[in-house]
């Protein structure tokens, strides 16, 4: 499995705040933070836009690093990514993301 992956199956390198991150791209910082704002109904800045990847040592936005439940419950286990929970397929946590995201399951499967 690619690093890149995400505890839930994503593909970080496909994010915007990845994106924005490597790419030292203000532009991205700030249409991503509007538009996360906007759906999350909270103040979401441009400087809060800097991701490495969630299983990555470095930069992550707070929502990835201190409130997303997959990656909190994937480091409590210990797991690499949910792939390698027995409870994958039932999880309602990850089941969140992966149902509404083949591509996701596919990665954590694969």
């Amino acid at each position: 499995m690619k690093d890149m992956i995400g505890y839930c199956g994503l593909d970080c390198e496909k994010c915007d705040a990845y994106i924005a991150t490597v790419n030292d791209d203000n532009t991205l910082r700030e249409k991503t933070a509007k538009l996360w704002a906007k759906l999350n109904n909270a103040p979401i800045l441009p400087e809060h836009i800097n991701c490495e990847g969630c299983r990555m040592n470095g930069a992550k936005t707070v929502f990835c690093d201190s409130m997303c439940g997959v990656r909190q419950c994937a480091l409590k286990k210990g797991v690499s990514t949910c792939g390698d929970c027995p409870e994958l397929d039932t999880c309602p946590t990850v089941g969140a993301i992966t149902l509404n995201n083949s591509s996701a399951m596919e990665n954590l499967k694969g």
